[in-house]
């Protein structure tokens, strides 16, 4: 029971991995365009967002595989889920982002810029090192729901864990893969708990 289980394993934390790399970068991106004042970026990226958010991650991921080829845009299965992934968290990312970049109060916009910084120089150096800390605690929260949603990708028929649960289940009449499942999830959850935990902690020694 345990390799089949452990290979679909390996496809749900490759997925996870490859999701956080892309979304990750790409909703700071949105959040600073958001916040950059030129109001056309302002309405691409908030609507933009509220398609992403209002729209269920199921239903983007059959898009993506299954209407993008009606005009010429095929993915594979698992490229498709990665895309569907990467577009989805990077809106709730951007907007976790953008709550933290808010939260700085404008007294350090004015100290940088008395000291002659550019605006990008005061997010690079200034603003952004700050934000990381403050979004800590909403950012662990969306991680680890990421964890748990990478069992979508079964209507895609990838060979995750949850699917290679199910195939054992069927197979030999046994519920025991699914507390195995279960296991395989709270093993990952907690140890990104863990993580974002030691984290705060390191961050919560630099404010003392």
């Amino acid at each position: 029971m345990l390799p089949p289980l452990w290979e679909g394993a390996q496809m749900t934390l490759k997925l996870f991995v490859i999701t956080l790399l892309l979304s990750i970068p790409l909703g700071l991106i949105l959040a600073l365009l958001r916040l950059s004042g030129i109001k056309a970026f302002d309405v691409l990226v908030n609507g933009y967002i509220w398609l992403m958010r209002g729209t269920p991650l199921m239903l983007q991921m059959l898009f993506v595989y299954f209407a993008l080829p009606a005009v010429g845009i095929y993915f594979e299965d698992f490229t498709a889920a990665v895309v569907a992934f990467a577009l989805n968290y990077a809106a709730y990312f951007a907007e976790i982002f953008r709550g933290g970049i808010l939260a700085i109060g404008r007294g350090q916009y004015e100290a940088a810029k008395t000291l002659g910084m550019s605006y990008p120089q005061t997010m690079r150096r200034i603003v952004l090192p700050q934000m990381w800390k403050k979004i800590l605690p909403p950012l662990s929260n969306e991680t680890i729901t990421l964890v748990k949603d990478t069992s979508l990708v079964y209507v895609l028929a990838l060979n995750d864990l949850l699917r290679a649960t199910r195939n054992i289940v069927q197979r030999d009449f046994n519920v025991t893969p699914f507390i195995t499942a279960a296991a395989f999830y709270l093993i990952m959850t907690l140890i990104l708990t863990w993580m974002f935990q030691y984290m705060e902690k390191r961050y919560a020694v630099y404010e003392d």
